[in-house]
């Protein structure tokens, strides 16, 4: 342990916050309404935000919502294709929106979303205790490794125009720690091994 370096060895693909709502009617059994929501503070591509989402409330398809198109493609081909596909089709267009966090990690937070003709919000509360997820590259299959602080919550909401989703919040076990459906994902770093 003396000779390890306190470095991981990895390059680094991008660094920010991707917190995330996953809404369900039956318990968790199928997700009514995904949300990804990206802050990106370092990539190739520079920075900026993105928001997928997949809702009743926006319609059948996904819709993207950013203020910088570069990071969004750059997050389709590289970590969403990974994590939800239907996310990661470059066909989509892309929304142009502002971004903004209110509230504070002790008790609320909300992610503000607006464009030219929508409001979105996501709020989060009943932070349940932080945890460090830690994946290195090729594990469960994976190219990429992610290192991240997940603070799950036990309470949130997904608004479109001041109307909410009706799925709700399920709770689960993630890699041995309690956890929700419904996370803020800070400090997240994702990682490949280097060429």
């Amino acid at each position: 342990m003396a000779d390890q370096l306190p470095v991981d060895p990895n390059d680094v693909v991008m660094t920010g916050e991707n917190s995330f709502i996953r809404l369900s009617a039956d318990g968790g059994k199928t997700v009514k309404d995904r949300v990804s929501h990206w802050r990106v503070l370092w990539s190739p591509s520079g920075q900026g935000h993105t928001l997928f989402i997949e809702s009743p409330l926006t319609g059948a398809r996904p819709r993207i919502y950013s203020d910088n198109a570069g990071v969004t493609r750059f997050l389709q081909r590289t970590i969403e294709t990974m994590l939800h596909k239907p996310f990661a089709d470059e066909s989509l267009p892309i929304v142009e929106a502002e971004f903004e966090r209110t509230g504070n990690s002790l008790s609320t937070v909300e992610e503000r979303v607006l464009s030219a003709d929508d409001e979105i919000i996501l709020s989060f509360w009943d932070l349940m205790a932080p945890f460090i997820l830690a994946v290195p590259p090729g594990v469960m299959d994976r190219p990429l490794g992610v290192y991240s602080t997940f603070i799950p919550a036990r309470g949130a909401q997904l608004a479109v125009n001041d109307e909410a989703a009706t799925g709700k919040v399920f709770l689960m076990d993630r890699f041995g720690k309690p956890a929700s459906s419904c996370c803020l994902a800070w400090s997240e770093s994702w990682t490949r091994p280097p060429k």
